[in-house]
């Protein structure tokens, strides 16, 4: 293991968290990230994924947030710029980085913002079915200080019905987010 995996595993247990679990086992996947109420979360999901040294986590975050000098750094801890104003553009653009890359993790908020969300996106999904990866139910829980990325889930063809299904398998976690108040249950 490097020195930075090293820290950053130091630095996660400093911090208090538990480490459940490794890295994904394939070379694509999608990992989802619930519940995603700080933008903490990328810290705490950077430092979890960076210490196994095995391959580099992909985060999604708005493209509002990659000005200099900050935007070089995000890139590097493995950030990808997104335009939300065109979803359909975005799932696009990450279906093609990922088909064109042999390893390509991405870790994905399927709430798709902060503030509280009933009604959960379903990229994710369009994204995981269209590359022929898997989808892993990915945790950051600050009430108990536990991060992971969770059980595999087996998703149809119905994305809808999936989202539904997967909200509920979360709902049965009982997580906390950083700001409870930015996560709600259907």
């Amino acid at each position: 293991m490097s020195r930075w995996g090293n820290f950053c595993g130091w630095l996660l247990k400093k911090m208090g968290w538990t480490t459940v679990g490794g890295p994904v086992p394939e070379d694509k996947a999608v990992i989802l990230g619930v519940p995603h109420t700080s933008a903490m979360d990328f810290v705490v999901s950077y430092l979890f994924y960076t210490q196994f040294d095995s391959q580099k986590a992909r985060v999604m975050i708005k493209k509002e947030f990659f000005f200099w000098p900050i935007g070089g750094l995000l890139r590097s801890m493995g950030a990808v710029p997104v335009d939300r104003s065109n979803a359909s553009a975005m799932v696009k653009s990450l279906i093609d980085q990922m088909e064109g890359e042999k390893s390509f993790i991405l870790a994905i908020a399927p709430e798709g913002t902060r503030k509280p969300v009933k009604k959960w996106k379903t990229g994710y999904h369009l994204i995981a079915k269209a590359v022929g990866c898997s989808c892993y139910l990915g945790y950051f829980d600050w009430g108990r200080k536990r991060v992971s990325i969770g059980e595999k889930v087996e998703l149809t063809d119905d994305a809808r019905a999936d989202t539904d299904r997967i909200q509920a398998l979360y709902e049965q976690m009982h997580l906390q987010g950083k700001h409870p108040e930015g996560y709600i249950t259907h």
